[in-house]
């Protein structure tokens, strides 16, 4: 079977291995006779790769003990609501940075729960095209926490240094590039992520968060949405996703083979630079929106003189085995989505046909 050059957004490309180790063990994982579906979740083999699937974590992104691993459910846009439940109490504020489509939806749902404050914005015309300085900021230094979002898929913008909050706790929605090269995780408070980007299928969100903070999280919410009560429980407190946590623990240990993050973070920094030497070639007809300084490196988008010329590239592409570069219905364009598990030999293909098109 040929496989597909993916370049969709999410879900998106998993690691070849990770995909051939499941399809070996499909049928019968650790010489049981059974799938990891069919295994319990409170039974000794799906309890072994849970608990695999957490040390890798905590090994690749150097997480200590003073941080809760969790997997939970229901994606970011969960945590949208979740993270305010836990962490904003009555008489509090939390700063919100937007820099996209999906930290605009936080805001929106943490003002929900509570006092949510706009802290910046890069919003131009409906748009964003950079991530803020520091120094625009409006951070409240008596604030719950500080939110952004590290890295924006719609728009291809990308949070490349980090704000200092100071005592504030940063919470990241890091669902796009985590993983994409060595984290301090001792910067942020917590940090949340789909899965579906960097670290698996979808159905599996991964939330790093310090003790400290889930400890003094409310207690006047139900149980199933308490920080605490998963890590209690070290995230079996109900039926976990069992198959996507096996996944994520196939692409974990294929992360830690090839090299952990230091070779991650190398590689993917050398296929962004390609892809955007070939759009910067012809910047006569390819254009990126985005300032240097913010451009992503998982997520790169561009646009062509004429929606008819991006339609038409999108389509001549596909019949060459490429796939998902239709940009966002919201901005249109062109997007390329270059997640780690997108070898190198992809990217070559589309600069190679970027450089033909439309001469």
């Amino acid at each position: 079977m040929a496989r597909a050059i993916n370049f969709n957004a999410g879900p998106a490309a998993l690691p070849l291995a990770a995909l051939e180790r499941a399809q070996r063990e499909l049928l019968d994982v650790g010489s049981t006779g059974m799938s990891i579906m069919e295994h319990s979740h409170r039974g000794k083999t799906y309890e072994g790769v849970h608990n695999e699937a957490i040390a890798l974590l905590r090994e690749l992104l150097a997480i200590d003990d003073s941080y809760d691993v969790l997997l939970m459910q229901g994606g970011a846009s969960a945590q949208f609501a979740i993270v305010p439940m836990n962490l904003l109490g009555a008489g509090q504020t939390a700063d919100y940075v937007l820099t996209g489509a999906w930290s605009k939806k936080a805001l929106k749902e943490a003002k929900v729960v509570g006092n949510a404050q706009l802290a910046g914005s890069t919003e131009q015309d409906g748009k964003f095209a950079r991530i803020p300085k520091e120094s625009e900021l409006k951070l409240d230094p008596n604030a719950a926490y500080v939110h952004i979002t590290s890295n924006n898929t719609i728009f291809g913008t990308q949070w490349h240094a980090f704000p200092d909050t100071g005592s504030v706790p940063l919470v990241a929605d890091m669902s796009s590039d985590i993983l994409w090269r060595p984290l301090d995780v001792s910067k942020f408070g917590l940090i949340y992520a789909g899965a579906q980007k960097n670290l698996g299928p979808s159905g599996v969100t991964v939330v790093i968060v310090k003790k400290s903070l889930v400890e003094a999280g409310r207690k006047d919410i139900p149980a199933i949405f308490q920080y605490r009560t998963h890590a209690d429980a070290n995230s079996l407190y109900n039926t976990p996703p069992t198959f996507g946590i096996y996944l994520l623990r196939n692409v974990l240990a294929h992360v830690k083979e090839a090299g952990g993050l230091v070779a991650t973070e190398k590689r993917n920094r050398d296929k962004a630079a390609l892809l955007y030497a070939a759009i910067d070639e012809r910047a006569d007809f390819y254009r990126c929106p985005v300032e240097r300084d913010s451009r992503s490196v998982m997520n790169v988008v561009f646009t062509l003189p004429t929606p008819e010329l991006e339609a038409e590239f999108v389509q001549k592409a596909q019949a060459q085995g490429m796939t998902g570069l239709k940009g966002h219905r919201s901005v249109g364009g062109v997007r390329v989505s270059i997640y780690n598990a997108a070898p190198r030999e992809w990217i070559e293909t589309l600069a190679q046909f970027m450089k033909t098109f439309g001469t």
